[in-house]
């Protein structure tokens, strides 16, 4: 057996970059494992967490400019007070940004409008007197909405910039493409040039398998909004992230080591190829952590061995250098057949996010139940679920998970509710997104 002080050693997370990571401006990396003892001589299942957490900005400093398509529905579902909420919110963001941002107006219903040319926000009396002209009317042409928006954004594309579209909707598409995976896909191609979409849904009548699947293929936010009178709010809230960007075009490779098998990523989208998996986010905020979790299956290994379970290399343009820099860290794992002392150092935060994520997966899968009209299925498994995150608080000493454990006992509850489903299942899907994706509001 070897020494407790070398074992310790060796569970260790060791953290390492090139150069610049010693400075105070760069991304932190931190690589952890639920369980850094695991018995020996059997196969088994661990989790893996790759967190990232932005830097915080000095005050002086300048943050990066924006490069914005605000592309707001104006369908004749949006009349009366919806549509004046959302000019005043658009109005808002003008306040917020200044003459070394870009921004672009889209509004469309039957087809598309470019109220705003991408330009820069300096005069802004002129901006706002275009945005109080809009008038609702027709119907929802949201594919094609969103592709005019991402056009304006390209004239000035540029990766030292955060380019993102901000998209409003209260209907369905009904103009165009108008499914899940068509708005997915042209999401996913945005991801790939850099611009990031951001989707809020009003009130209850849009698509929210449609707006949550553009906004998790492109790397954006989402949000509800069940009273017009919030947007302002949420437009705050997605600005208060756009003007903290620290580090963007982030790529992640986490390669296992032997005996160590990747299964797959919790509530993100990543590629598992043999043993490496890779993984990107478009952008990372100051002071917010976002994770990876990787499951992965483990090989029996000896009594008192201490191996090294995965290697992951990180790579991202820093916001405030305009440089590359690259991260890596690596994790360990000690065999044991001392139970207690397996159960001992369990690491408690990294288990608390493989808790929640678990739920999050059995939210959506109550959600396909109660879709397919399996009521009392979907309330079984959201009680399951209620009473799991209800004991897993106790054992993790993590309060966070009891007040889940609340709210799934309520979705369980307000399901059956036919008159109320409309609104849950929006309410779920939200959620569902703010968890897999660490959102910030």
């Amino acid at each position: 057996m070897k020494s407790s002080k070398k074992i310790q050693g060796l569970m260790l997370l060791m953290i390492c970059s090139t150069g610049i990571q010693l400075q105070a401006q760069t991304v932190k990396l931190d690589v952890s494992v639920t369980n850094t003892w695991l018995f020996a001589e059997e196969n088994q299942k661990t989790y893996i967490k790759v967190g990232l957490t932005g830097f915080e900005r000095a005050d002086n400093e300048e943050r990066t400019a924006s490069n914005i398509a605000i592309v707001l529905d104006k369908s004749g579902s949006m009349d009366g007070d919806k549509i004046v909420k959302a000019m005043d919110a658009a109005m808002l963001a003008v306040d917020i940004l200044n003459e070394n941002d870009i921004l672009s107006i889209v509004t469309y219903s039957d087809s598309v409008d470019v109220l705003l040319p991408a330009t820069k926000v300096s005069d802004k009396l002129s901006i706002k007197r275009k945005i109080a002209s809009i008038q609702s009317g027709g119907n929802t042409a949201l594919f094609a909405g969103v592709s005019k928006g991402a056009d304006e954004l390209e004239k000035f594309l540029n990766r030292n910039k955060v380019n993102r579209v901000i998209l409003l909707s209260d209907g369905l598409a009904n103009v165009g493409p108008e499914s899940p995976t068509a708005l997915g896909e042209l999401g996913a191609s945005l991801k790939r040039i850099g611009i990031s979409v951001t989707t809020i849904g009003l009130g209850l009548g849009y698509n929210e398998d449609l707006m949550v699947r553009l906004a998790q293929s492109s790397d954006g936010n989402h949000a509800f909004v069940e009273n017009s009178r919030d947007l302002t709010r949420i437009f705050e809230y997605e600005f208060g992230d756009i003007l903290s960007v620290v580090a963007q075009d982030v790529t992640i490779e986490i390669n296992c080591k032997e005996g160590i098998h990747p299964i797959r990523i919790l509530g993100r989208e990543a590629d598992v190829i043999g043993k490496n998996v890779y993984t990107s986010l478009n952008q990372l905020y100051s002071n917010q952590e976002k994770y990876f979790l990787l499951e992965v299956e483990v090989d029996p290994f000896r009594e008192g061995e201490s191996v090294g379970i995965a290697d992951v290399e990180l790579s991202y343009s820093n916001m405030v250098s305009r440089k590359k820099e690259t991260l890596s860290g690596s994790g360990f794992i000690t065999f044991t057949r001392n139970r207690d002392l397996i159960e001992e150092n369990i690491d408690k935060e990294t288990m608390v996010s493989v808790v929640t994520q678990i739920a999050a997966e059995k939210s959506e899968e109550a959600l396909r139940l109660r879709d397919a009209g399996n009521i009392a299925e979907a309330q079984a498994v959201l009680n399951a679920s209620s009473d799991y995150l209800m004991e897993q608080a106790e054992i993790l000493e993590a309060p966070a998970l009891a007040g889940f454990g609340a709210e799934y006992e309520d979705d369980a509850e307000s399901i059956a509710d036919e008159e109320q489903w409309n609104a849950t299942r929006k309410k779920m899907k939200d959620d569902q997104f703010e968890v897999q994706n660490q959102q910030s509001y």
